[in-house]
């Protein structure tokens, strides 16, 4: 069995559907019986969790079978490039950085390989992300002058991606769309998942050029080529691309009914990436259709979420929010304004989440449906708790109650708001604006 750092998808990936509970049994079993069989077994898994939007579960159990493989070893250097690519989704991009800087250092006194290739287009991208820009651009071009070097058309595709990462967050939009043109002329052998997100940044580039035809032919076929791979995080950002789209054209339902599938494939993956890219096209949906203090609430959100993950945002992004928030906070006042962003940040990603979905919901809101007046002090208290994620334990906790008398209060809250389970409550909460 050969690894290479930087395989394509699996083959035949829908069966694995599976899917996470039996992976781990089998995974576990393994590393209890022959852990060098687990160790590959979960390098082999592991393109597998990129595609599915499994980046939170496949991760720590990557780790833990890299942990029994050998140093420098083959096994070892394949397992650190997929870490990196998984990090990046979930244990966040400062880690991601540290595995591909862990096989670059590894690898770079053994002359030219795939493997060295691969790590420096890995650290580009991460570079590029938290925005020390001279840096990934050399260690892109570094990655696609050794790829070509080594005749590596995956290498070389990884290489021009990550250089139109960096090129992107320069503003040199033109650039991004020529690199993207390079990678469609490699040969069709390049990694699928990497032409998925070539094909997004094409769609960004040409959006920022203005070329938005173009960029509206791209954005289709980038969205039918992820769903019929059934890649969940290209799915959720390329949504996002469309409800761009549709905002500039107009279509302020087409938008939001985008924006609101993208929302609900982040939460079901946990993907905090694709999370704040479509929260910013939710604050401008909110600007849009002049709900002023939901767009300062979600930009607040937002901003909180970046700092809390040590996230760079391109340029371009803060320069064509400046406007639009101004807007809004004018349209609020100092006061207003200056609550409405203090509830966004005070908002866990969960409460993030289904706020996003209530805002991008079409028809009426919740708020006065659900009969909130019918509620006691107590029980608004708990409706909170509940909207901000606590568990009933937690809440027991934090009202000195037991969590027996939590369940009883929930229950009895059920009862009078027809709100059956935890989310309901929760956009409940956010739509009478108790969190």
């Amino acid at each position: 069995m050969t690894l290479q750092t930087g395989a394509g998808e699996p083959a035949g990936a829908r069966w694995l559907d599976a899917e996470d509970a039996t992976t781990r049994q089998v995974l576990a079993r393994a590393m209890d019986h022959d852990r060098a069989i687990a160790v590959r077994l979960a390098v082999a898994l592991a393109p597998w969790w990129l595609l599915r939007g499994r980046f939170v579960t496949g991760y720590p159990v990557l780790r833990e079978a890299a942990g029994l493989a050998a140093p420098g070893s083959e096994v070892w250097r394949a397992a650190q490039y997929w870490l990196g690519e998984l990090a990046g989704y979930s244990a966040g991009l400062a880690v991601a950085l540290d595995h591909f800087t862990a096989l670059r250092d590894a690898v770079v006194g053994q002359g030219p390989s795939q493997a060295l290739a691969d790590a420096l287009g890995g650290r580009s991208r991460a570079l590029a992300y938290v925005g020390r820009l001279a840096d990934a651009a050399d260690d892109g071009r570094r990655a696609l002058a050794l790829a070509r070097e080594l005749g590596y058309p995956a290498g070389e595709a990884r290489a021009l991606w990550s250089l139109s990462i960096a090129a992107y967050y320069e503003g040199d939009f033109d650039r991004v769309v020529r690199l993207v043109r390079q990678t469609e002329q490699i040969p069709a052998d390049i990694s699928r998942w990497v032409a998925r997100e070539s094909s997004s940044l094409l769609t960004a580039g040409l959006i920022e050029t203005g070329d938005l035809a173009a960029a509206d032919r791209s954005c289709a076929a980038a969205l039918a080529r992820a769903r019929d791979a059934g890649d969940l995080a290209r799915q959720a950002k390329v949504l996002v691309d469309r409800a761009n789209l549709d905002l500039r054209a107009g279509r302020l339902d087409d938008a939001a009914q985008h924006l609101r599938e993208s929302f609900q494939i982040a939460a079901r993956t946990g993907d905090p990436v694709n999370m704040l890219i479509a929260l910013d096209w939710c604050g401008y949906l909110c600007a849009a259709t002049d709900r002023a203090a939901d767009a300062v609430t979600v930009w607040g959100a937002r901003a909180a979420l970046y700092r809390k993950g040590e996230y760079t945002e391109p340029p371009v992004r803060t320069r064509s929010r400046a406007e639009p928030l101004r807007r809004a906070r004018q349209a609020l006042g100092p006061a207003r304004a200056r609550s409405a962003e203090e509830r966004g940040a005070a908002m866990s990603q969960a409460t993030v989440a289904e706020y996003a979905l209530l805002l991008t919901a079409l028809g009426p809101h919740l708020a006065e449906a659900r009969g909130l007046a019918g509620l006691s002090a107590r029980e608004r208290e708990l409706v909170t708790l509940v909207a901000e994620g606590h568990t009933n334990a937690q809440i027991a906790a934090e009202l000195f109650i037991s969590v027996r008398t939590v369940s009883s209060h929930l229950d009895r809250i059920r009862d009078k708001t027809g709100c059956r389970r935890r989310a309901d409550l929760a956009r409940l909460a956010l739509a009478a604006g108790l969190v």
